[in-house]
């Protein structure tokens, strides 16, 4: 694989910016028509409220399979998925119609990425302590990594060079580090001396730091993804949870679930630059960026509603009521050449 793939251009001088085809409205024509929609999978009602991202309203609801935990475009930006953790199913969406599909059957899907390369989608089998490997077209099996140290398998991210992934451990206070040529934990990283419960996992725009929330230690672990150890920890807020880089890429906002907040931190200076208080009660979780980045929209896990918040102000443009246990919700269309999975990841 070229690094020109996830990162900088084959042979071009100037630094690294893993994010840089994911500018303000920088929108592949693969979905440059696709409607400005909020897909949040409800885990508790086991639906998907569908919300315009112009007036802040529900327009269409579906059911899905059993316990739905995040919507995630695949790598070619033809479909989103639902993943139906306890339905063993994968709801795909339309998303030039917002219409659901056929379901397609999958084993514990609590989580869906794609390799960089697009080789492989990886179903994230979080009860099975497995990572699935698949045809991204068809979701036919491969392979599968298994690693019984890992408990809680999570979250993902890659490398800038597409060479490894990083998976974080929710309920075994570590991080492993996966080379996706042998599909082997080449690493593993245990944090905190074990007292810690690591989140969502995003990658600098450089490439040079593995951001990773702490949900326990309220902030962020800052680790050297070649080496693969801790260089820092930034505090952020109670229940440090999701990471969404903005949209020229100098910003990485953090969702404190448990404090209400959402933190503001320069990736250039690793420090927080601000903190925006949601009316309480709020659960800040997992969400995205809209494609122009004027609005940053989170799930409230616990709160049965939906936060679009200005990127300006760091005020709610909009508090949504949906269904019950709001999780990992999806904005698209999102910028970018292709997707890495989760919620958007787009490089």
């Amino acid at each position: 694989m070229s690094v020109d793939q996830v990162g900088q251009p084959a042979g071009a001088g100037g630094p690294i910016d893993v994010y840089r085809f994911d500018g303000p409205r920088d929108l592949s024509p693969a979905v440059a028509r696709d409607p400005a929609l909020v897909y949040v999978p409800n885990s508790m009602s086991n639906t998907v409220d569908v919300i315009s991202q112009r007036t802040f309203k529900i327009v269409e609801q579906f059911p899905t399979g059993e316990l739905p935990q995040h919507v995630t475009p695949a790598y070619n930006l033809q479909t989103l998925y639902v993943d139906n953790d306890l339905g063993n199913s994968l709801t795909p969406i339309d998303p030039r119609t917002g219409r659901p599909g056929t379901p397609i059957p999958v084993e514990d899907p609590y989580n869906l990425y794609f390799t960089p390369d697009g080789r492989y989608a990886i179903v994230v089998e979080e009860r099975l302590q497995t990572l699935a490997f698949r045809n991204p077209n068809t979701m036919r099996l491969e392979r599968t990594l298994y690693d019984p140290t890992c408990r809680g398998i999570d979250h993902l991210d890659f490398s800038a060079d597409g060479r490894y992934a990083f998976a974080s451990c929710e309920f075994a206070a570590r991080m492993i580090k996966i080379d996706l040529s042998t599909l082997k934990v080449v690493s593993t990283l245990v944090l905190a001396n074990g007292y810690s419960s690591p989140q969502d996992v995003k990658l600098s725009p450089d490439g040079t730091v593995l951001y990773t929330a702490d949900q326990a230690g309220g902030g962020l672990w800052e680790i050297d993804p070649i080496t693969f150890k801790v260089i820092g920890f930034l505090r952020t807020g109670a229940g440090a949870h999701g990471l969404y880089p903005s949209r020229n890429a100098k910003l990485m906002y953090v969702s404190n679930r448990a404090a209400g907040t959402v933190s503001v931190v320069s990736v250039e200076t690793r420090k927080v630059l601000a903190t925006w208080v949601i009316p309480s009660p709020a659960s800040p979780d997992m969400g995205g960026v809209s494609a122009d980045g004027s609005t940053l929209w989170l799930s409230g896990r616990y709160n049965a509603e939906v936060y679009a918040i200005n990127t300006r102000t760091g005020r709610l443009r909009a508090r949504i009521p949906v269904g019950l246990g709001p999780h990992g919700l999806c904005v698209w269309p999102q910028p970018g050449r292709f997707s890495l999975g989760h919620t958007g990841i787009m490089r």
